[in-house]
């Protein structure tokens, strides 16, 4: 599996991930063991980037203990708590159920509910649309995850939301914003995903899962997009730019 893993990380239709979290977290398997477990593997990219991953986990627990105060809800670039969010509770509530009208996020959140588990790309990608897209608090959706993963770890939970918020140490830069419906494409060209998570789009042609719907809706049961991404993407962009005004003492 680590021959392959850098080429099938990314796909949430496939095994491609090691699946191993979940006994990380709760401590049947140490890191220790896993990680000389690769290293007596062949070397390879998917050895050194399944390594590398190892290595996030680590680091956003070193994360936790120098900087506790991420562990209690604050952000680690403290400029950006200054960051003004919607209070759009409806739509908390889409994103949390599935129901927002972007396929892959929603297909994304009820493998979550149904599961206690998602895939890494789309953790990414959920919670970069919660944050960017629909502008609410990333810690909103922190606690959602952690009240839902069976993998939930609060260092590397902490850790993928503040990345993904640009709040975080080593962030993803604040102008990196997710396209949810081009990540679609990209990483579920072929819908498998989308359609065994959402049954009420399993007759809906490929190329109409990937793109805005024009009139009428994809379907009588499912959602139009509750959010415009392009002027979402606009918003998110100008708020954090006025944070460049803003001197902490």
């Amino acid at each position: 599996r680590l021959s392959d893993y850098s080429a099938l990380r990314d796909i949430p239709s496939m095994p491609g991930t090691s699946q191993l979290s979940p006994y990380l977290v709760n401590g049947s398997l140490s890191p220790r063991t896993a990680l000389h477990r690769a290293l007596a593997s062949p070397p390879g990219p998917g050895r050194d980037t399944w390594l590398g991953e190892l290595a996030w986990r680590d680091f956003f627990k070193h994360i936790l203990v120098d900087y506790p105060r991420v562990g209690r809800y604050r952000a680690f670039d403290l400029t950006t708590e200054h960051l003004i969010w919607s209070q759009r509770t409806d739509h908390f509530e889409a994103w949390c159920q599935g129901r927002t009208g972007f396929p892959l996020i929603d297909a994304a959140m009820r493998q979550l509910i149904h599961t206690g588990w998602m895939h890494n790309r789309l953790r990414m990608v959920t919670a970069m649309f919660l944050v960017k897209d629909l502008w609410l608090d990333w810690r909103w959706g922190e606690r959602w995850f952690m009240q839902h993963l069976i993998d939930g770890d609060l260092a590397a939970n902490n850790g993928g939301w503040q990345w993904s918020a640009s709040t975080g140490v080593d962030a993803v830069p604040y102008f990196r914003i997710f396209n949810p419906w081009t990540q679609s494409q990209r990483f579920d060209p072929q819908g498998l995903f989308i359609r065994n998570w959402l049954p009420e789009l399993a007759h809906v042609p490929v190329k109409l899962l990937h793109r805005p719907p024009t009139h009428p809706p994809l379907t009588d049961t499912y959602p139009r997009p509750i959010i415009h991404h392009e002027k979402a993407r606009l918003h998110a962009l100008a708020s954090f730019k006025n944070l460049r005004t803003i001197r902490l003492p």
